[in-house]
């Protein structure tokens, strides 16, 4: 077999390899990593559907049916049959989490401004007070909070589950970090047309925090939309349940329908995707932005 030699006499160089096959092959195997991560994650919303539109002998059959055979509203109407309340609860949990989301988002972005653009005496110290609060676990809390509400006459009132989440560390550390990264150049310039202090914060602040607040009301209103422990502490009535609690409250003592239970919870799951898809976008942005600064 032949050498070919370059002009000094020496053999040539190998020629190089097809970068752009490899990085085709780098892209198939990327996506088929991504899509199998996306069935799995996705996997038990699948089943939630499916199982509420499954008969109840079905859904504790073994093994079970993948895809719904016998599909039918057989458990929709039965859950709104049994449990007259169901609208009410829905209701309750729609007003209490949008009313936390809207504090939430609000009150942690005014702290994380007040954190990251304002110099006032004892900053770092109550900064660092406040992250440490982190590490109580929330079950500590519960008696305390109880006493005060009980205190404040709010048992079974929604003001009882709004006013606990109206502020989060969590949240205002996640806005401080990004508050920290706008130039400060846009506020003098608001400053020197002639903005308060509080001009500042609400026409230049919130415009550019968007993303970050976009993030942060998906973070809030998932965790407030499925808190469960709390509205069973303060809410006893029936009527003032949240869908947590109303869907657990299905359960009977020695016999459990699992087709109401499975058609309720998907019925709450709903307004979770519907918030995440009108959110989504933000929180893509937030990505993006800490992609490109990184």
């Amino acid at each position: 077999m032949a050498t070919t030699l370059n002009r000094t006499g020496a053999p040539a160089a190998p020629p190089p390899r097809d970068s752009s096959a490899q990085r085709r092959i780098g892209r198939i195997v990327m996506w088929i990593v991504l899509i199998a991560t996306a069935i799995v994650a996705l996997f038990p919303l699948y089943w939630l559907f499916v199982s509420a539109l499954t008969p109840t002998a079905d859904t504790i059959k073994t093994p079970p049916d993948f895809i719904p055979i016998h599909a039918s509203i057989e458990n929709f109407q039965k859950l709104f049959r049994q449990a007259k309340d169901y609208p009410r609860w829905f209701g309750n949990s729609l007003l209490i989490t949008l009313s936390i989301t809207a504090f939430h988002v609000f009150v942690d972005t005014l702290a994380g401004y007040c954190f990251a653009k304002k110099e006032f005496p004892g900053k770092r110290f109550l900064f660092a007070i406040l992250l440490s609060t982190l590490m109580i676990p929330p079950q500590v809390t519960l008696v305390p909070l109880y006493i005060v509400t009980r205190n404040l006459n709010l048992l079974n009132n929604p003001l009882a589950v709004i006013l606990q989440g109206t502020a989060n560390v969590l949240g205002v550390f996640l806005m401080r970090q990004y508050i920290q990264t706008l130039p400060k150049e846009l506020e003098d310039a608001a400053r020197v047309d002639g903005c308060t202090e509080f001009g500042v914060f609400w026409r230049v602040i919130l415009p550019l925090s968007r993303p970050a607040m976009g993030a942060l009301a998906i973070f809030t209103f998932v965790r407030h939309w499925n808190d469960y422990i709390w509205p069973l502490i303060t809410l006893t009535k029936s009527s003032n349940y949240t869908l947590p609690v109303g869907v657990a409250s299905l359960q009977n003592e020695f016999q459990t329908d699992y087709g109401i239970i499975f058609a309720g919870a998907a019925l709450a799951a709903l307004p979770i995707i519907v918030f995440f898809l009108l959110f989504q976008r933000y929180c893509l942005e937030v990505v993006r932005m800490g992609a490109v600064k990184g």
